[in-house]
């Protein structure tokens, strides 16, 4: 077998050393960053850890915040955000920001995260929320990265009191709803949405016919599955014809003639505190058609 030259066999190892001492240096970096003071200066490109931020950070602490923070579709704290300056996910973008601490959740515009990464910045990735358990988690994930645990703390007794209150309130004789979005998505056992559907009283629909997860509802099941109540998020502007589905007459027969309730999907997404109003606008749905 041939071997290379001493020259080429000296320049490879240092290149590999050369790439080693870098890498050495840019774990040094984030480790200094993760175990030093508390960050100062925060930069957020999720919008479920905006909403985090926003609840916990100190004052002055959060720069600047996801694009999706002020959108009213998606956020609930769009007003809330539109004091912060706001960043379009974009690598280049956020490190010239000089911030201290990225926010962003596990699947967040991976490749300007990896470049980030890359660019000795310290990054951590919040998990998305799968059930209500999964809130006081992120609240208080989201507390010590900030260095604000005392806050966190606050917001979660607050939080499974006002869960245990819509527990003690749940009625005896449940109806049964469905969530039924653009292309016929629904969310069943297993999520969070599914979990609030029970909070505010109802049984799932989903759940009860076997869906994990989400997963799309053919117009036929709908149909045989009778909801006593079919949700809907408000349809974006434009001719989506998945957002056509949720209008489809099969929708409009099972719900008596009319469209699904619109139900404000911004409270709905993100594993924050702000599923208790979701849950509690749902509830009172529900007092208001099955007294």
């Amino acid at each position: 077998m041939a071997t290379a030259p001493p020259i080429a066999r000296f320049t490879l190892a240092s290149v590999r050393l050369s790439k080693f001492i870098s890498a050495a240096a840019l774990a040094l970096v984030a480790g200094a960053a993760a175990y030093g003071e508390t960050p100062q200066k925060v930069v957020s490109m999720n919008v479920c850890t905006d909403q985090l931020a926003m609840l916990l950070a100190g004052e002055g602490q959060l720069h600047s915040l996801s694009s999706l923070a002020v959108d009213p579709r998606i956020s609930g704290m769009v007003e809330e955000a539109r004091a912060f300056h706001i960043n379009s996910a974009r690598a280049e973008e956020i490190y010239l920001m000089k911030p201290d601490l990225v926010l962003t959740g596990t699947y967040t515009a991976r490749a300007s995260v990896e470049m980030l990464e890359r660019l000795g910045l310290r990054v951590v990735r919040f998990a998305p929320a799968n059930s209500l358990a999964d809130v006081p988690l992120r609240l208080r994930e989201m507390g010590a990265v900030l260095g604000r645990e005392a806050r966190a703390a606050e917001l979660v007794a607050a939080f499974e009191a006002g869960l245990a209150r819509l527990k003690d309130n749940a009625p005896e004789q449940r109806p049964r709803a469905l969530s039924y979005a653009a292309n016929g998505y629904t969310s069943g056992a297993h999520t969070l949405p599914d979990e609030m559907i029970v909070a505010a009283g109802f049984i799932n629909v989903a759940s009860e016919f076997g869906i994990d997860y989400g997963g799309r509802m053919p117009l036929e099941l709908l149909a045989m599955s009778a909801p006593d109540l079919v949700m809907s998020s408000t349809p974006y502007a434009g001719a989506s014809r998945a957002e056509e589905v949720p209008q489809h007459p099969v929708v409009r027969a099972v719900t008596g003639g009319g469209p699904p309730v619109s139900m404000v999907s911004r409270d709905w997404s993100c594993g924050t505190p702000l599923v208790l109003r979701a849950i509690d606008e749902l509830a009172a749905k529900r007092k208001a058609l099955f007294p």
